[in-house]
Order: structure tokens, then sequence, then C-alpha cells
């Protein structure tokens, strides 16, 4: 009989877990891991899992501070760094810690806009750890990480966001386009500048486009010529002036004199 109450005495702990034990209603050391000895009648122990624990956050209804309502849901990666008080200073700490994740899901999004909300949720994350952290800290619960991870706002809210952002890229593009003209203009300057102080350079762009055009085999080119390429041959065949005469005849006598010589 007593080889048999000594037997079931007998517990043994896995070397994640610890044992909180309480004989005759008051607290003993904490047990484990391995062997321990727990006298039934006596004795009553709890067990107290060290490893991380996954806890998922259901969905939460929450307005954002810009009053956009969304659904959000997160999770949460705990672990007993105090088996203790895990026991002695909370009924159910998982359960607890939950109830704590939820309310500080929807005070910490609801301080927020949608905005924020959908593009720095690397900052929600780390207030809300800390929030939650700051509630299960007396309890010998570690908070290690809190990752928000889906948000579901109405479709109407959806379409809007579609075109917003739409009508962001077509200002965007105009602004680049808009940009490009400048600095196309600007390089345009600076050419026309260049080419001003060198008339060569001028007739050489010229000759260029001219071979360009060539070597689309078009049946018909019209091609401005500049005035300072054909000045030079106009001044050849332009009609010298008539000299002044000291025997009293008037220049355009002198020319209907020479009309009339030739």
């Amino acid at each position: 009989m007593v080889a048999a109450y000594l037997l079931a005495s007998v517990r043994m702990l896995k070397e994640y877990e610890r044992g909180v034990a309480f004989r005759i209603g008051r607290l003993r050391a904490p047990l484990g891991p391995g062997m321990v000895v727990v006298f039934p009648g006596l004795d009553k122990m709890v067990r107290v899992d060290l490893r991380v624990v996954t806890l998922t956050i259901p969905p939460q209804e929450v307005i954002t501070s810009d009053n956009v309502p969304a659904r959000v849901n997160a999770v949460v990666l705990f672990k007993v760094t105090d088996p203790v008080q895990s026991v002695m200073a909370v009924e159910n700490h998982a359960v607890a810690t939950s109830q704590i994740a939820q309310t500080a899901l929807r005070s910490v999004v609801g301080r927020t806009d949608l905005d924020t909300l959908l593009a720095h949720r690397d900052d929600l994350n780390e207030d809300l750890a800390t929030s939650i952290a700051k509630q299960t800290e007396p309890w010998g619960v570690e908070v290690h990480v809190v990752e928000i991870k889906d948000v579901e706002i109405p479709e109407a809210m959806q379409r809007a966001m579609a075109r917003q952002a739409e009508a962001e890229r077509e200002r965007r593009a105009k602004v680049i386009s808009a940009r490009g003209e400048l600095q196309a203009s600007t390089e345009l300057r600076d050419a026309a500048k260049t080419l001003s102080e060198s008339p060569a350079s001028l007739q050489l762009r010229y000759l260029q486009t001219l071979l360009e055009l060539g070597a689309d085999q078009n049946s018909t080119v019209v091609f401005p010529i500049p005035i300072d390429i054909v000045g030079p041959f106009l001044d050849k065949f332009r009609t010298p002036a008539a000299p002044a005469h000291t025997n009293g005849h008037r220049p355009d006598a002198v020319f209907a004199e020479r009309g009339t010589d030739g």
C-alpha cells in the first residue's frame, strides 16, 4: 500500500515544463524539470509550459480616426518567464493575454487613420507590443511579437482608394512629362547657342539631316535652306551701287545710260 502511494506520488516534468505546487494550500518552490514528488491528498501541482505560445486575435470591428470602418486581426507571440506569477497573479494567463490583446488592438487602431494602418504597420505593431507587455508583465508573461495580419475595409472604400491611386499616378506622369519638356528645352537652348557661335557647325548639322532623310528613301523632301548659306552666292549676283559723278548727272540717269548702251 505504501509502495503504491509512493509510486503515485512520482511525476515527470519535461525540459520545457515547470511545476507550481501547493501543499495544503501553501505555495511550494517551483518543481522540475525531471522527476518530482507530489503527494496525493497533500499536494496539488499545476504544469506551466515555458515555450513560446502563438495566440491569434480574432477579427475586431474598429473605426479609424478618419471614420473608416475596418476589420483587423493580429497574432501575438508570448511565453511565460515566471511560472509562479503566471499561476498566482492571474487565473488563466493565456485567456487574459488574449483579452488584453483584443482591447489593445481596438484602442491602437482607433487612434490611427487608414493610411497609417495600411502603410505603417511596423509602428503600430510596436505600439501594440508595448501596450500588451505593460499589462502582462506582472503576470510573468513576456510578449515577443505582435503582428497585424489582415485589414479588411468596405468595397466602396477600396474603389475610392483605387481611383485615388490612379489619379496620383496620372499626376506623377504629367509632372515627369513636364520636367522632361523643361529639360529638353534647356538642352535645345544650349545647343542653339553653341551652333550660333559657329556657322560651320550649323551647316554640318543641315547636311547630316539631309543624309538622314535620304536614308529613308523619301520621294519628296522639302528642306529649308538658311539665308546664311546662300547669302554669299546672292552677293555675287547683286548689282553694285553706282558711283557718284562730278558732271552733274543723277545716279538714276547713269543707270539709264548704261541700260541704253547695253
